[in-house]
């Protein structure tokens, strides 16, 4: 068997991904709950899942030498906390099953052969004949990418981003670069997300915005990434609670300043002090002269702000591509084409993707996996 990469290296993704810590997995290991995480894909994965799910990951990995770790968002990291752990055991493991890999060797050509088969022909012009074709190009963002699923007869769904940041300017986050507020919701029309919220040099970002982006992958692309988004900055706390926890502190501390302290767990003093500015509220005044109205504002933009998103984040940010081969043209108990015998697909190139906390990766384990037990079996047979 042959790897056939068209960049400088293998498992460049890999590589970077998570800060170059490697989110290997998601600490959630009932497939039920699992395919939950999947807009693109749910229904479909089950199956797969519950033959290859999170658990089976971290078992693989560590009866090959690679312990991970949970952290307190289910997220699941090596405990080296580097992304090369994952790389070196993934490329020792295929070179001790015999498995070659060929790098700058892009794929130019692929065709079926009359006598069964396929050639595939690689950029430098060479022709290489194979009985099967796994194809995991990942995202289909690229041309080159799509190439082989095309020429293979397969048709795509679109490809739009998913996982990306929101472009803002307002300025109520001027100045806040950095804050992070670790319960916060947003939501734009029948869209809604919850997580933490980080406000950036172009916006606002954070497993919050990256999920809600997910989610909406393909509406926010159709709007041209211009919508409106509504940011719950207390999480799930309601106004009528926000403003009860308000009217107790007027009662019991009238004479303090309003931007004082933050009433709101995760809200820092700075994030305070400009949603306070924001609903008129200056610098010297107390809460015994807090008036109805800016009450009123102070509760809105905690918990109902109103911010116009102009874009999305235009840097390389954008790891996860929404769209790819139809799974209703894949077998999802071999990942095996229907529509050409002896091809095969995995990873990214399906039209399935995850939220933000290792569930792609989780997605191009177990189709990976899935598809090579399944080329395994095809190959034995073959021999016998």
């Amino acid at each position: 068997m042959v790897i056939l990469e068209a960049g400088p290296e293998v498992l460049t993704k890999v590589r970077i991904s998570g800060g170059g810590r490697c989110n290997v997995t998601h600490g959630c290991f009932d497939p039920r709950d699992l395919v939950d995480s999947y807009p693109r894909g749910k229904r479909s994965l089950l199956g797969p899942f519950h033959r290859w799910q999170a658990e089976d990951t971290v078992e693989w990995f560590e009866s090959h030498g690679v312990n991970l770790k949970t952290e307190d968002d289910g997220r699941m990291f090596p405990v080296t906390d580097d992304s090369q752990t994952v790389v070196d055991c993934l490329t020792r493991v295929a070179g001790d099953l015999g498995v070659s890999c060929r790098t700058r060797c892009g794929v130019s050509c692929v065709r079926g052969r009359p006598e069964g088969g396929f050639v595939v022909e690689t950029d430098g012009g060479e022709e290489l004949a194979a009985q099967w074709l796994l194809v995991a190009t990942g995202g289909i963002r690229s041309a080159n990418a799509r190439k082989p699923a095309e020429m293979l007869g397969h048709g795509l769904e679109p490809p739009v981003p998913s996982l990306f940041t929101f472009q803002i300017e307002d300025g109520r986050l001027d100045g806040l670069q950095g804050v992070s507020v670790p319960d916060a919701g947003v939501r734009t029309g029948s869209l809604e997300a919850a997580g933490a919220l980080l406000v950036t040099h172009w916006g606002l970002s954070g497993p919050a915005v990256l999920k809600l982006s997910a989610w909406g992958a393909r509406e926010l692309a159709e709007c041209g990434y211009e919508f409106d988004l509504r940011v719950n900055w207390t999480g799930s706390l309601r106004a009528e609670d926000l403003g009860t926890r308000l009217d107790d502190e007027r009662k019991n501390h009238g004479t303090r300043k309003v931007i004082g302290r933050s009433l709101v767990e995760g809200v820092t003093r700075r994030l305070w002090q400009s949603l306070c500015a924001a609903a008129g509220i200056g610098e010297e005044q107390t809460w015994a002269r807090l008036t109805k109205e800016q009450r009123r504002d102070l509760i809105g933009e905690l918990t109902d702000g109103r911010y116009a998103v102009r874009g999305k984040s235009l840097n390389k940010d954008e790891f996860v591509t929404c769209g790819g081969v139809r799974l209703k043209d894949v077998n999802l108990k071999t990942m095996e084409s229907k529509l050409v015998s002896g091809v095969f697909f995995a990873g990214e190139v399906l039209d399935i993707d995850g939220v933000t906390g290792g569930f792609n990766f989780q997605a191009a384990w177990t189709t990976g996996r899935i598809a090579g037990e399944a080329l395994g079996s095809a190959a034995s047979c073959s021999s016998q």
